[in-house]
């Protein structure tokens, strides 16, 4: 709690709101004192006003302690035109301590005064003078016990402290929910979207989108949505690299095999008139083709750059007809395609990304049956629950041999037809990793193989657990 934002946001308000309300209290104990001086100076006013009322200005002595007791003075002292006159009169208990004057008095005067009047001992005698009605310039000036004072203004300043301390607690705990509202949990949410990113960099659907209402977040959330894009794109790029690096050796040699055999042909070529020739035409040209194809595939494969996929709701059976339809055009009447996609069926995906991916399999089924000479088809079924929409591409060519199996999704290793690089599989499976998704083998045996492609329909919420 302490180390949390919010936490030390909640003590810091607390703090700087108790701050504030020392800032208050001085002037506000100052002003009380000064309340507190000007009524008993009115009631010592109106007690000698009493006795001046009174036949020959002479009161009894029970009557005059009780006019004293009732303004909580010592004694009255009027003074008129630089005249002075005792009034009232009762024994003093001890020295004057302290004095003060509120005729006129300043700000600091009187605040001075108050923290003086605090820290001083509760024993002692006040004298006040003040004029608390302008009438005739009449002062008057008492004496009167500092206890009482010094007890009601400790009362008061307790008082005040734990009304600060209630407003102090209210005001931060208000200011808590706010700061937690606008700037903690949207922080926690871009917390949350970076740690679901790193688990799984090539996922595109991970990628944060800003959702911030507060500017300074938005920006940081679009600037790291920035960031993600081009880390994805550029994590695949490299693997793709890497991949190419551990394959240039093996490339390299069955390279400059085939190359070899180009070169000693066409040296036989030149220095022969044999009619051999004409059979070795063809071996140049097909090894030639084979040398070829192979680094054609290679450099394709090393410059790919796949984009993060564009999600958009996509009608899947239109998709997988025009997939059908490119195959029935480049296929031989050996093979049959049929889809079982349900009408209607939609998806979230990309979908010239998922008309690859399905372009790639269906693609490979084919020339697999082709392969064999017999007739095969090729289906495509969908089918989707609450949590995936799954495709599968099945056939009824020859499976796949125990070592395609191995390295089915292994660049330069998992080729099924001969002189294939098996980047087909591997692109295949790219795609679908980025849209969160798995490509899986789902079965082979002379009787068929089956692929299936599972797509998720969400991913974990992490706007709730950072709520």
């Amino acid at each position: 709690m302490i180390n949390s934002l919010s936490g030390r946001f909640l003590i810091l308000s607390v703090i700087f709101v108790m701050l504030a309300e020392i800032l208050i209290f001085v002037p506000s104990i100052a002003r009380f004192r000064e309340e507190y001086l000007i009524s008993r100076l009115e009631k010592a006013q109106i007690a000698s006003l009493s006795v001046l009322a009174s036949q020959d200005q002479r009161v009894s002595s029970a009557l005059a302690q009780e006019l004293l007791d009732n303004a909580g003075v010592y004694n009255v002292v009027l003074r008129r035109d630089a005249v002075s006159q005792l009034v009232l009169s009762s024994p003093v208990p001890g020295p004057i301590t302290t004095e003060v004057n509120l005729r006129d008095p300043s700000a600091f005067y009187l605040i001075q005064g108050a923290l003086q009047q605090l820290l001083s001992p509760a024993e002692g005698v006040i004298r006040v003078m003040g004029s608390p009605t302008n009438e005739a310039g009449m002062t008057i000036d008492v004496a009167m016990p500092q206890a009482p004072l010094r007890a009601a203004m400790v009362d008061y300043g307790l008082r005040i402290l734990a009304l600060s301390l209630v407003i102090s607690v209210i005001s931060a705990c208000l200011l808590f929910l706010a700061v937690r509202s606008f700037m903690v949990r949207p922080i926690k949410r871009v917390v949350h979207h970076m740690q679901s990113y790193a688990s799984a960099p090539e996922d595109a659907r991970r990628i944060i989108m800003p959702k911030g209402r507060i500017k300074e977040l938005r920006r940081a959330e679009e600037a790291l949505a920035e960031l993600q894009t081009q880390l994805t794109g550029s994590l695949r790029q490299k693997e793709r690299l890497a991949q190419l690096g551990s394959a240039v050796a093996k490339i390299s040699h069955d390279l400059r095999n085939i190359l070899t055999t180009a070169t000693l042909l066409a040296d036989r070529m030149e220095r022969s008139e044999d009619p051999a020739v004409k059979r070795s035409a063809p071996k140049l040209v097909n090894s030639l083709s084979r040398a070829v194809n192979l680094c054609e595939s290679t450099l394709a494969f090393g410059r790919a750059e796949e984009a993060p996929p564009t999600l958009t709701m996509v009608r899947l059976t239109s998709l997988v007809e025009d997939v059908l339809e490119s195959e029935r055009l480049a296929s031989s009447d050996l093979v049959s395609f049929h889809s079982e996609v349900p009408i209607g069926m939609v998806m979230r995906a990309d979908q010239e990304q998922v008309f690859r991916i399905l372009g790639n399999l269906v693609r490979n089924a084919r020339q697999a049956i082709e392969a064999t000479g017999k007739p095969g088809e090729i289906t495509i079924r969908a089918e989707e629950d609450d949590s995936w929409w799954k495709i599968h591409v099945c056939d009824t060519g020859p499976g796949l041999p125990p070592k395609a199996q191995e390295n089915l999704f292994t660049a330069f290793e998992g080729g099924v037809r001969k002189g294939g690089t098996g980047l087909g599989l591997v692109i295949a499976a790219d795609l679908v990793r980025g849209h969160g998704g798995e490509l899986n083998l789902l079965e082979t045996s002379e009787e068929g193989t089956s692929f299936t492609m599972s797509l998720p329909k969400e991913i974990a919420l992490f706007d709730q657990a950072a709520q």
